[in-house]
């Protein structure tokens, strides 16, 4: 199963409630954070509610 590696480049001061809680979802805490996770449905969803601030790559 194909994996997703996001990283978050932009901060998340001046977001949302929601794009902060998305970020906080995907363990995302502070500018520079890279997490790898299951590409499942819910969490494309997730990245691209915060797309502005993160980077996404497809990891095997």
């Amino acid at each position: 199963m194909n994996r997703l590696k996001v990283t978050q480049k932009r901060s998340k001061i001046g977001g949302t409630q929601v794009q902060r809680d998305n970020l906080r979802s995907l363990g995302l805490k502070r500018i520079g954070d890279t997490v790898v996770k299951e590409d499942r449905p819910e969490i494309r969803g997730m990245v691209n509610a915060v797309a502005h601030l993160v980077t996404v790559e497809e990891v095997d």
